[in-house]
C-alpha cells in the first residue's frame, strides 16, 4: 500500500473484467486490491463457455498459451426446435481448424481462478469471500469501499461486480432495473468420459463443438439454449429474457424449462449417462447499446457485465471477450491517470474512447438494432414449426404417390405468410 496508506486501485469482483484490469495494472507496478466475494474467482460464474480469442490475443499475448482453455470450437452448430421435431445444421470451415483457433469453450470456475494467480503473480493483493457493503465518497468522488468492516481507500474503484452491480449503483452509473434488458440464464456442467463425448460429437483430438438452440426450447418464448464440448464435460443451458417470462400468455419458470430441454430427445441422448457437477443460474444482461449506463466517473471506472458488455445477436452469444477487453481498458485508464496524478471523471473519460475505438464499443454500434429484432415472436414459434413441416414433408414417402418438392413447399408460402416474411426480414437486415 502506498504512503498515503491507499491503493492505487481498488478493483470490486474478481470476473473475467475485474481481473484483466488488476493484471493490466499490477504488470505496471500499480498497487491493486482485488475484492470477490465467492469462495475463489469464477466460483459463482454461469457463462455458457465459450470465449473468443482473436480480438483480445494481443492484449494479452502471455497468457493463451499457458491457459486452462478447454477445447478450440471447430464445429459450428445450430438446432431449431419445433415440439416434436428438429433441425440441426453443422458447418466445419477449414479456417476453424486452423491455428491460432478463434474460440474455445471453456471452464470458468477453474480459467478465473488461475487468472488471479496470473494477476498475483504480477503483484495484484487477491482477497476472497470479501463483499463489498457501501462506496465511500469525497467532494463528490469514490475514494474507496468499505468490506469487512474496513475502510479501503484508493485513487480509483473499478466497478466489475457482475450484472446488478452494488457498486456502480451506489455511484450513480447504472440506470434502472428494466426486465426487458435482461435475462435468466440457467447452465449445468454434466460430466461425460472423453472417450464417448468425442464419439457422440464425431470429434478427434482437441476439437470441440458449440450448438445453439432456438424454438421450443424456450417455449416459444425470446431466448435460446446452448451447448459446449469440454474436455470431460458439458457445459449446457438456457437463456431467457426475464420480461419473456412474466408476460401474460402461458406461464412456465425457468427452471422448468431447462428441465423439459434436457429431456427433448435431441438432448437428452447427448447427456446420457453423464453426471451433473454443477447448477447455477444468473441474471444476464441483454440490453445492448441502448441500456448502457455510464462507464466512468469521479474516481470510478465500470467494466464487463456491471457495464452490460454482453452480445446476444443469435448465431453468436458474446460477452467473455469484452469483459476482457473493457477490464484491459479500463486498466490502460488508470495507469495514465497515475501518470498525470488526475483521476478526475475528465480524465478517466478515456477510458469510454477506448472502447469506442476498439471492437468492444463497435460491435455494439454495429449490432444496436439485434434486440428489437430478434425478440419477434415468430423467430421462435412460427420458423421452426415451418421449418420442421417442411422438412418433414419432403422426406415422408407415402404409401400412394408422393408429390413433386415446388408444391410440397408452396402450400406453406401464401401470399399472407410471404407479407409476414418480407416484414421479419426486414427487420433482421439491420442486424
Amino acid at each position: 500500500m502506498s504512503e498515503e496508506g491507499k491503493f492505487d486501485a481498488v478493483v470490486v469482483g474478481a470476473g473475467l473484467a475485474g481481473l484483466a484490469a488488476a493484471y493490466t495494472m499490477a504488470q505496471e507496478g500499480l498497487e491493486v486490491l482485488v475484492l470477490e466475494r465467492g469462495e475463489y474467482p469464477g466460483s459463482k460464474n454461469v457463462t455458457g463457455g465459450r470465449v473468443y480469442l482473436n480480438p483480445v490475443r494481443d492484449m494479452f499475448p502471455d497468457l493463451w498459451k499457458k491457459a486452462p482453455l478447454e477445447r478450440y470450437i471447430a464445429h459450428e452448430e445450430v438446432c431449431v426446435m419445433d415440439t416434436d421435431r428438429a433441425i440441426t445444421i453443422r458447418y466445419d470451415g477449414s479456417e476453424l481448424g486452423t491455428e491460432p483457433y478463434q474460440s474455445y469453450s471453456i471452464l470458468r470456475g477453474r480459467f478465473d481462478k488461475w487468472l488471479g494467480k496470473q494477476a498475483e503473480r504480477k503483484g495484484a493483493m487477491l482477497v476472497v469471500k470479501s463483499r463489498v457493503d457501501d462506496v465511500i465518497f469525497e467532494n463528490n468522488s469514490v475514494v474507496g469501499v468499505r468490506a469487512g468492516g474496513e475502510e479501503l481507500r484508493a485513487d480509483v474503484v473499478i466497478a466489475a461486480d457482475g450484472v446488478l452491480s452494488f457498486v456502480a449503483g451506489k455511484a450513480g452509473l447504472r440506470k434502472p432495473f428494466n426486465a426487458h434488458n435482461f435475462a435468466v440464464g440457467i447452465k449445468e456442467i454434466i460430466e461425460l468420459p472423453r472417450e464417448i463425448l468425442e464419439a457422440r460429437f464425431n470429434l478427434q483430438g482437441e476439437e470441440g463443438v458449440a450448438r445453439l438452440y432456438m424454438g421450443d426450447v424456450t417455449k416459444g418464448k425470446f431466448g435460446g439454449g446452448f451447448l459446449y464440448t469440454n474436455k470431460e464435460s458439458i457445459s449446457l443451458g438456457i437463456v431467457v429474457c426475464i420480461n419473456a417470462l412474466t408476460e401474460e400468455g402461458v406461464k412456465i419458470e425457468a427452471p422448468q424449462m431447462m428441465e423439459d430441454f434436457k429431456q427433448r430427445p435431441e438432448v437428452a441422448r447427448l447427456i446420457e449417462g453423464g453426471e451433473t457437477a454443477e447448477y447455477s443460474a444468473h441474471v444476464i444482461p441483454e440490453g445492448g447499446y441502448h441500456a448502457f449506463g455510464q462507464f466512468f466517473g469521479n474516481g470510478i471506472l465500470v467494466a464487463g457485465d456491471a457495464a452490460g458488455l454482453s452480445m446476444n445477436i443469435g448465431v453468436t452469444v458474446r460477452g467473455m471477450e469484452y469483459a476482457l477487453a473493457s477490464g484491459h481498458f479500463a486498466g490502460k485508464t488508470v495507469i495514465k491517470a497515475k501518470e498525470k496524478n488526475d483521476f478526475s471523471a475528465a480524465s478517466l473519460s478515456i477510458y469510454e474512447q477506448l472502447l469506442r475505438d476498439s471492437f468492444v464499443m463497435k460491435d455494439f454500434e454495429n449490432f444496436k438494432a439485434s434486440l428489437h429484432a430478434m425478440e419477434n415472436p415468430r423467430l421462435f414459434t412460427v420458423y421452426p414449426q415451418l421449418a420442421g413441416n417442411i422438412m418433414r414433408d419432403l422426406y415422408e414417402i407415402p404409401a400412394g404417390p408422393k408429390a413433386r418438392i415446388f408444391p410440397t413447399v408452396k402450400k406453406y408460402l401464401s401470399v399472407g405468410e410471404l407479407w409476414s416474411m418480407g416484414r421479419d426480414m426486414w427487420r433482421l437486415m439491420k442486424i
